[in-house]
């Protein structure tokens, strides 16, 4: 089976195979990133392939342990990817043929498992990412260093997405580490750390922001944190850990042990609404959970289940 599963090319992994990250969307066209750097631009209409790259034989990169995890970000006539290494850890692709626009090459850091964010910061419009060694921004011009904080990386796995907002990011990470808010400088000239938590070591869930408040699985459960202070609003055991979703008012938190629950974005308190068992297929149920349209999909392992959700 190894050999026939071998023949068709792909990432393959223990814990399921294919690629990690979410496609990107963008108009006509669709941007996908495979565990082992295979990035490509199809039509979404066809399914035909327009381009592709390869983050390691074409851009120089290297396979983090778990594959490549990211989902490519959009920004304007631009595709940022993070292939890592020393020719630049971020890379911006031109969308229409792949071809490299600019390289982040005062930051050469390996890539891990995050997705790259795009926010204005400090009065300037940066790329933030989350790397093997630390969370830094870049201009999004043309991917000149501004910043790095390396407090809330671990040497294992960083995967959480950074949360920008109001000239500050919080980054997270699990492995006894937690999670630190820092102040983007005028001009983006430095970052300084503001707080750090340990209750928010988020591993491969999430974190999100509603209002003034961070929601997000850490030690103990699902934690509710305001952003600016670091002030714990409320931990609540919920589905123990996993990852979540924010729409509507709502939290779908989704637990690895195959537990689905339904919680009010409340910072006064945790408030669940519902839930519900899905089958155990014999792995942790890892994949996050999408709301769209009215309906809740959930992905776990080869089972894809959709189910509405719209009120009555």
């Amino acid at each position: 089976a190894d050999e026939v599963r071998g023949a068709f090319g792909g990432y393959r992994n223990g814990f399921g195979d294919g690629p990690r990250g979410t496609p990107t969307l963008d108009g006509d066209y669709l941007y996908a990133e495979g565990g082992s750097g295979d990035v490509c631009c199809l039509e979404a209409a066809t399914g035909k392939t327009v381009w592709h790259v390869n983050l390691v034989s074409d851009l120089g990169g290297g396979v983090p342990g778990w594959g490549y995890s990211e989902s490519p970000l959009v920004l304007g006539d631009w595709v940022i990817v993070t292939p890592g290494g020393k020719k630049g850890t971020l890379a911006a692709l031109d969308k229409k043929t792949g071809k490299v626009v600019w390289r982040s090459e005062g930051d050469t850091e390996g890539a891990h498992y995050s997705s790259a964010v795009v926010a204005e910061l400090g009065g300037v419009k940066q790329i933030v990412q989350m790397a093997s060694k630390s969370v830094f921004g870049v201009r999004a011009d043309n991917g000149r260093h501004l910043w790095s904080y390396t407090n809330a990386n671990n040497g294992t796995a960083n995967i959480c997405t950074p949360v920008p907002w109001k000239d500050h990011v919080f980054a997270s990470s699990n492995y006894g580490i937690g999670g630190g808010l820092v102040r983007i400088a005028p001009e983006g000239a430095g970052a300084e750390e503001v707080y750090f938590e340990k209750k928010m070591a988020n591993h491969h869930g999430g974190i999100v922001r509603v209002g003034d408040h961070l929601y997000g699985f850490g030690n103990g459960g699902l934690v509710c944190m305001e952003f600016l202070t670091g002030k714990i609003a409320w931990v609540a055991r919920s589905v123990s850990k996993g990852s979540l979703v924010y729409a509507d008012g709502m939290l779908y938190c989704l637990g690895e042990g195959h537990q689905m629950a339904l919680a009010e974005a409340n910072p006064k308190e945790y408030v669940e609404r519902g839930r519900f068992k899905i089958d155990n297929l014999g792995k942790p149920s890892w994949a996050h959970p999408v709301v769209a349209g009215g309906r809740l999909y959930l992905r776990n392992q080869q089972r894809l289940a959709a189910y509405d959700i719209k009120a009555p």
